[in-house]
């Protein structure tokens, strides 16, 4: 199965191209709110770098939220554009399980972070069972203080992934020797590890259907949204053929 991965959701802009578990190529770069401009041209390279073309592709894999507004918006518009005009599967996966797929010693706790301000964050917690991660407490939008709470104490190996920086001191008095990081790489989404989970799930039914899952929008994000409807279903995929 040849499969386009993507997320776009925080900073970091990933993209791959997979032929069944076999990473063709990929491209990971940090262009924080400049992902508009920078994506279709990257998948563009790609498609050139191993003689593809979109046609080609079976499937589209894209993270889907939580994140940053615009950029959520900009790889699930270009994924579902991409799939309903190609006719393939697309299928969508938590931003938050994303990370956590970087993450995969056996019965290990994963909390993936990304910073909402303001002790805010966007997080979840799962547990690699079979190489994957399931969800223990789904994904949401809270205090930082109180999600800990949520979560309680652990009694194995609790990675927190992602953008951990703000949090340490809490997350290594919460946690102590259990509490477990990874390199700066492993912080970061990977789309070629997305690309592969993704051809495991089952895809959309309904394309036209398919929303984002922001959680949660801040004020900001909410009032354009609001003064901005149109750009919704703004298609960033026009010149691909």
């Amino acid at each position: 199965m040849k499969v386009l991965a993507l997320d776009t959701s925080n900073r970091p802009l990933t993209v791959a191209i997979l032929d069944d578990d076999r990473v063709l190529a990929t491209e990971s770069t940090t262009v924080h709110q400049k992902h508009a401009e920078y994506l279709l041209p990257i998948i563009d390279e790609l498609f050139q770098k191993v003689g593809m073309k979109p046609k080609d592709l079976q499937r589209v894999v894209v993270a889907n939220g939580p994140g940053s507004y615009t950029g959520i918006r900009i790889a699930t518009a270009t994924a579902k554009t991409l799939a309903y005009t190609l006719g393939i599967d697309l299928v969508s996966v938590s931003s938050l399980l994303t990370l956590a797929l970087n993450v995969q010693l056996e019965g290990s706790l994963v909390m993936p972070i990304f910073d909402a301000r303001n002790n805010n964050v966007f997080t979840g917690l799962y547990k690699i069972e079979n190489g994957m991660p399931k969800a223990i407490i789904n994904d949401q939008h809270t205090d930082f203080d109180k999600w800990l709470s949520l979560v309680g104490s652990v009694d194995s190996n609790i990675y927190a992934v992602g953008e951990t920086e703000n949090f340490l001191d809490k997350l290594s008095e919460n946690y102590g020797d259990n509490l477990k990081l990874l390199d700066q790489f492993d912080n970061l989404p990977q789309a070629a590890k997305l690309g592969i989970y993704g051809q495991k799930q089952a895809p959309i039914k309904d394309i036209h259907s398919f929303v984002p899952n922001y959680l949660r929008l801040t004020k900001a994000e909410a009032d354009w949204k609001k003064n901005n409807p149109e750009e919704e279903e703004t298609s960033y995929v026009e010149k691909f053929d």
